[in-house]
């Protein structure tokens, strides 16, 4: 603090800030009574409490969209190791067909060595549950066994995988008929000299056809 000669001592005064005087002389001695005063206001550094609230949201929004970001990277790194298993484990003699895998067999066998065959290969014979499918194997242009058969009950006709056939079914006409020499066909064949869509024909399961196994993805 400057203050001016014979100011600094004295009683009853007070000091005032001089704006207007010697600039090296910036401290003066007053009465106390009709001064000006000049104030000071404390301003704090810290942010107030909704800034730190508005803070916090955004670093734990941050954090979800890190966490979420985080698993869908994984996810698709797990999806791609699976399709590229499956694109090791199937043979290039397997077909893929929308969610399946399929062999069409190169040697003909009864309906129960077909299956059997099947199964040695992590498989079965085919289930057919579209148009779309039913047409695929029909295009393949053979005659196959398919994975179908009523040997438990006449005219209950079951799938591999233990599930009655309710629809779709793609018999052709008067098929199931059961009209075989021994008058037991239990076995269901596709026949590629019928139309696409009516193509199933029953036959005994001792005949020796190709097959379709089919391995679902």
């Amino acid at each position: 603090m400057s203050w001016p000669p014979d100011h600094s001592l004295k009683t009853n005064f007070c000091s005032r800030l001089n704006l207007v005087d010697d600039p090296c002389t910036t401290w003066s001695m007053f009465d106390c009574v009709s001064l000006m005063m000049l104030c000071t206001v404390p301003v704090s550094t810290e942010p107030d409490s909704s800034g730190k609230r508005s803070s916090r949201v955004a670093a734990v929004c941050l954090g979800l969209l890190c966490v979420l970001l985080a698993g869908i990277i994984g996810l698709s790194v797990l999806l791609y190791s699976v399709i590229t298993l499956l694109e090791q484990t199937c043979p290039a003699e397997w077909q893929k067909f929308e969610s399946s895998w399929y062999l069409l067999s190169t040697g003909t066998k009864t309906w129960k060595e077909s299956r059997a065959d099947c199964l040695e290969r992590e498989a079965d014979l085919v289930i057919i549950n579209s148009n779309k499918e039913q047409e695929f194997l029909f295009k393949l242009n053979k005659r196959v066994w398919i994975g179908l058969t009523d040997s438990v009950t006449e005219g209950t006709w079951i799938w591999v995988d233990g599930t009655t056939l309710t629809t779709p079914r793609y018999w052709y006409d008067p098929q199931p008929d059961n009209a075989g020499p021994t008058g037991e066909e239990n076995c269901v064949e596709i026949r590629t000299d019928q139309s696409l869509l009516e193509a199933w024909n029953d036959i005994s399961c001792d005949s020796k056809l190709n097959w379709i196994c089919e391995k679902v993805v």
